[in-house]
């Protein structure tokens, strides 16, 4: 076999092993009834504090001011203005949850070796909410694991960025 295909199935197999476990699941809800097209100006509605639930994150300036930068990054890139009268408000919310995840053995045979793995999974959910009638029209949400991700400033943003980017390519086509 060829040392190059040999090297390539052997990244790629290892891509898929370190991937594996770090999947990220991302979802949207689009509101019956809402035109996003018509909107072109937003703001951002004024943060409420709430709990995250990982007082690492609460109240942590730098992963609010990070998830706000990455989001305007995305808006602005699809030709969205922040202006004072904005025709959306945009919200976030995050939280983090334990969660345990008990992997089968092999082709889903039962294994006496399998232990549950403890892990904080990470939501992070962004609103889009019509600024004159104040519902709801989009609402768009990544959720993952997030361990060892918030003692690393460096990988949170990363992180941040790749899930902010995810969640905004769920927005309706032409925005």
């Amino acid at each position: 076999m060829n040392p190059l295909t040999i090297r390539l199935a052997g990244i790629l197999t290892l891509t898929t092993m370190l991937t594996g476990c770090a999947t990220t699941e991302v979802r949207s809800y689009l509101a019956r009834g809402a035109d996003l097209h018509s909107y072109r100006t937003y703001n951002w509605q004024p943060i409420e504090p709430t709990s995250t639930g990982d007082p690492r994150l609460d109240n942590n300036q730098f992963f609010e001011t990070r998830v706000q930068a990455a989001v305007d990054e995305q808006l602005a890139s699809r030709g969205f203005e922040k202006t004072a009268a904005p025709h959306f408000l945009v919200h976030y919310h995050a939280s983090v949850t334990q969660e345990m995840q008990i992997s089968p053995g092999e082709h889903g045979v039962a294994c006496e070796e399998c232990r549950p793995e403890v892990y904080d999974e990470g939501t992070l959910l962004i609103d889009i909410v019509d600024a004159r009638t104040g519902l709801l029209a989009w609402r768009g949400w990544a959720k993952g694991s997030i361990d060892g991700i918030v003692n690393d400033q460096e990988w949170m943003e990363r992180k941040i960025d790749e899930a902010v980017a995810r969640i905004m390519r769920e927005l309706p086509r032409g925005l």
